[in-house]
C-alpha cells in the first residue's frame, strides 16, 4: 500500500505533457509564403494521396496529423500508416471491426513503442468514423534481409512472404534520392565520430542500406497504389517519416511508377530551433506545404 501511494505521488508530481496548439506551428507554402491549415485541407481534397511527413519524436507533428485527418476525412478517405506493416493488415482490420481489443492490436500488430502517445488517436478516429486503415509498410524482417544481403536476396523468399512486398524486383532509388540518402548517412557517421560514439566496423553498408530504404519506399507506395486500384475514387492520407517523401522523392517516386497520373500532395513537418522562422536554405520545396514546428517540444 505504501509503495502504491508513493507511485501515485510520483506520477502526480511528474510534469504534465505540454498542451499543444496553434502557437506551436506555422504553415508555409513550398516557397516560404505563409499559409493556413485550411489551405492544406482544401488541397488534400483535390488530390488522390496526401503524404504527411513527420519527424517521429515530434509531438507537434502528431497533433497536426490528427487535426489534418479530422479536417480532410469524409466517406471516401482512407488512413495509411508507415507504422504498421503489410503482414499485420488482418490484425488492424480486426481491431477496426471491434473483433479484438487494443492490447492485441498492439502486440499482434507489432505497434511502435510510442503508439499510445503518437498514433493511437489516428486509429481511434478512423475506427469511430469507419475509415479503412492501410498497414502500408514492408515487413521489417525483409527490409533487414535486404540491408544484410541485398535486394536480390528477396527472390529466395516463399510466395507467402513475397505477397507482403511490392512486385520484385522493386525499382532502385533515383539519382537525387540516392545522393540525398548517401549525404545523410555520411553526415551521421561524421557526427558519431565527432561525439566519439562507437561505430561498429562494417555494420552499415551504404549501398545495401539504400536498397533497404528503397524497399520501405516501394512497399508503402505499392500498398497505396494497390488500394486505389481496388477501390477507385478513394482518397488516401498517409503518415510517414518525412525523409521518405520530402521534395516528392522516395515513396512519391515509386507511387508515380505504380500509378501514373496519380495526384499527390506532400506536407512536410519540420521541428526547428529557430521556430517559427522559415529557413529557405533548408526548408524550401521540402513539400507543397512545409509546417515549421516548435522544436522545444520534441521528445529526446
Amino acid at each position: 500500500m505504501v509503495l502504491c501511494s508513493i507511485s501515485i505521488l510520483l506520477a502526480l508530481a511528474a510534469d504534465p505533457p505540454p498542451v499543444i496548439g496553434d502557437a506551436h506551428f506555422r504553415v508555409y507554402r513550398a516557397d516560404g509564403r505563409p499559409a493556413e491549415l485550411d489551405s492544406i485541407v482544401k488541397a488534400a481534397r483535390e488530390n488522390d494521396v496526401t503524404f504527411l511527413g513527420e519527424i517521429h519524436n515530434d509531438p507537434v507533428a502528431h497533433y497536426l496529423e490528427r487535426r489534418l485527418l479530422e479536417g480532410i476525412a469524409d466517406e471516401k478517405t482512407t488512413l495509411s500508416l508507415e507504422m504498421f506493416e503489410t503482414d499485420v493488415q488482418p490484425v488492424v482490420d480486426e481491431y477496426l471491426a471491434g473483433l479484438i481489443n487494443e492490447e492485441h492490436l498492439i502486440s499482434a500488430g507489432r505497434a511502435w513503442k510510442a503508439y499510445k502517445t503518437d498514433y493511437r488517436e489516428l486509429i481511434e478516429f478512423a475506427k469511430a468514423r469507419k475509415l479503412p486503415v492501410l498497414a502500408a509498410n514492408a515487413p521489417r524482417r525483409y527490409v533487414n534481409r535486404v540491408s544484410r544481403l541485398g535486394r536480390e536476396s528477396l527472390v529466395e523468399l516463399p510466395a507467402q512472404a513475397k505477397a507482403t512486398l511490392p512486385p520484385l524486383p522493386y525499382a532502385e532509388a533515383s539519382a537525387d534520392y540516392s545522393a540525398k540518402f548517401t549525404k545523410l548517412m555520411e553526415e551521421s557517421r561524421k557526427q558519431a565520430e565527432a561525439s566519439k560514439t562507437p561505430v561498429p566496423q562494417g555494420e552499415v553498408n551504404i549501398p545495401r542500406a539504400l536498397m533497404a530504404q528503397s524497399l520501405w519506399d516501394a512497399g508503402m507506395a505499392f500498398s497505396i497504389a494497390q488500394h486505389l486500384t481496388r477501390q477507385p475514387g478513394r482518397r488516401v492520407v498517409h503518415v510517414n517519416g518525412g525523409f521518405h517523401t520530402e521534395q516528392h522523392l522516395g515513396t512519391v517516386e515509386h507511387l508515380t511508377r505504380y500509378r501514373p497520373g496519380v495526384k499527390v500532395l506532400v506536407v512536410t513537418m519540420v521541428p526547428a530551433k529557430a521556430f517559427p522562422a522559415f529557413d529557405p536554405a533548408t526548408m524550401r520545396d521540402k513539400g507543397d506545404f512545409v509546417i515549421v514546428t516548435d522544436a522545444a517540444l520534441s521528445k529526446p
